[in-house]
């Protein structure tokens, strides 16, 4: 990379080439190294988390914006490859006559190291002159979030470090401005019956009781709201088990449940009201137990900001004026819209949060992110990395507008 400026594009094609899917050490040491030689001072803190800060003359004065996106990939690695679009990567994006389209390949090229390299371009480039920015790289995003959760102080003996007034998330959202999410819980409900021989009228079957826990989850959102912008909430049996004995009346029974949830429902909320349900579907000599699925850190729940918010507005903006400026397609980002996937957003609502990136989660092809065809087009690299500075020169600038 230039010793003189940051390049985006040349960032991303060597963090590919870091594979982080199983540790993300070597990819955290290459954006240490990266702030470093830009005379940058960070820190490593909270299991791995890196924090970067610039101050303003007046930071109190203006809001504190916050840039996060994760270093970790999923499994396996993919290797990096630059070379010509094909017909589904280039997506419709490529006129007749322009010079071919170039994309990046391989694992994290879109999830999330793109978008990484769009926020390291802006936060490098940013002068703020009221307020202040942050820059929260966390390590763990594509597993239990623990870096998050910590920062945030959503983990035991844990304090809230970021303290945000606006935050900016880096995922793959096609350079649009992704306003909420739904949230992703998942649970068990367990039914316990009686066990008997089944030759007699005796004992209580909680296998057949999971007829009524069936149906009371296939009703479960019946008559529910919408939300504005993320639609009806979604619950989906997805595993059961039950029963030992082809000829024993079964005591046990589990199903596995799968929740995609809307604003403002809590995961303890789901819980019981779903334990409720099921109770009054099921006969009274079966018991009825619905817990969440433990792990470590929270669940991701669901998040909406106003779209609009001033921040939406700078980040929408400037994504059209970045995407004119290098020859995308008029309809190619800027656009404010739901963001299709859970994500550490979460943690930080109800701040005003809009996930932003280039690449996509899927196209018309089929899966992207998380797949081995994961790739990036190099134009919208460059797109990305100019939105993030324009959006945080509209927020942090004199005239910026974007307040507590």
């Amino acid at each position: 990379m230039s010793e003189g400026a940051f390049d985006a594009v040349s960032f991303l094609e060597r963090a590919v080439q870091i594979p982080s899917h199983e540790s993300v050490d070597e990819m955290r040491a290459l954006v240490v190294e990266t702030l470093d030689r830009f005379g940058v001072d960070c820190e490593v803190v909270a299991g791995g988390c890196v924090l970067a800060e610039k101050r303003s003359d007046a930071p109190d004065d203006g809001p504190h914006l916050v840039a996060n996106t994760h270093l970790d990939t999923v499994t396996p690695h993919v290797p990096f490859e630059r070379g010509e679009a094909t017909e589904d990567e280039r997506g419709g994006s490529e006129d007749a006559g322009d010079a071919p389209e170039a994309v990046i390949r391989g694992r994290g090229s879109c999830d999330a190291k793109g978008p990484l390299a769009a926020l390291l371009a802006g936060f490098l480039a940013a002068d703020p002159e009221r307020g202040r920015i942050t820059l929260a790289l966390t390590p763990d995003e594509e597993s239990l979030s623990l870096g998050a959760a910590a920062l945030t102080g959503r983990s035991p003996g844990t304090d809230d470090r970021l303290d945000g007034d606006l935050f900016l998330v880096g995922e793959p959202t096609g350079l649009d401005a992704c306003t909420a999410a739904k949230g992703r819980f998942q649970g068990t409900v367990e039914l316990s019956g009686t066990a008997a021989h089944a030759a007699e009228f005796a004992g209580a079957n909680a296998v057949a009781a999971a007829e009524g826990a069936l149906g009371a989850i296939r009703t479960f959102d019946d008559g529910a709201d919408e939300h504005p912008q993320l639609g009806p909430p979604k619950l989906t049996p997805t595993v059961i088990e039950g029963g030992g004995a082809t000829n024993q009346v079964p005591a046990d029974c589990e199903i596995t449940v799968d929740r995609r949830s809307v604003p403002p429902e809590t995961a303890e909320g789901f819980r019981s009201s779903l334990a409720d349900a099921v109770r009054a579907s099921t006969p009274d000599d079966v018991g009825v137990e619905v817990a969440l699925t433990d792990r470590e850190s929270p669940f991701f729940e669901a998040f909406s900001t106003d779209p609009d918010n001033e921040l939406v507005e700078a980040v929408a903006g400037a994504a059209r004026s970045a995407g004119e400026s290098v020859g995308l397609p008029a309809d190619r980002g800027g656009a404010i819209r739901p963001f299709g996937a859970a994500t550490e957003a979460s943690y930080f609502a109800p701040a005003p949060t809009v996930v932003f990136g280039p690449g996509d989660l899927a196209d018309e092809a089929g899966a992207v992110a998380h797949a081995e065809r994961e790739y990036v087009r190099v134009r919208e690299v460059e797109a990305a990395a100019k939105t993030v500075e324009l959006a945080i020169g509209a927020v942090l600038g004199d005239a910026g507008g974007a307040g507590r």
